[in-house]
């Protein structure tokens, strides 16, 4: 029996195989005679998109939490830049260049 390499399929062809799970109109071994995969996985991307399909519909994941912004912080760090820009200004205005600005 000879090693078979390692196939990569794309998300589209793994839908398309777990659909047809889903849907039972052919058994996992027929399913997996044709599309040429283990049954077992089969059942993996089944299970997968039937814990997946809630996200679809709208409800959150759980890790999807928008990461929370500390405002002080930004307006502290503009309060900083604008404090440098100001300050290099000045300093090319003394050097004698008329501005920064280009």
């Amino acid at each position: 029996m000879t090693k078979r390499t390692r196939r990569m399929h794309n998300p589209a062809f793994k839908a398309k195989v777990a659909l047809a799970a889903i849907k039972g109109e052919k058994t996992l071994a027929e399913l997996a005679q044709q599309f040429d995969v283990h049954p077992n996985q089969i059942t993996a991307w089944k299970a997968h998109l039937v814990g997946g399909a809630a996200e679809v519909f709208g409800a959150p994941a759980v890790g999807a939490v928008a990461p929370v912004v500390d405002v002080k912080t930004l307006h502290a760090k503009i309060g900083e830049l604008t404090l440098e820009n100001d300050f290099l200004s000045g300093a090319l205005g003394k050097a004698g260049q008329l501005s920064a600005k280009r």
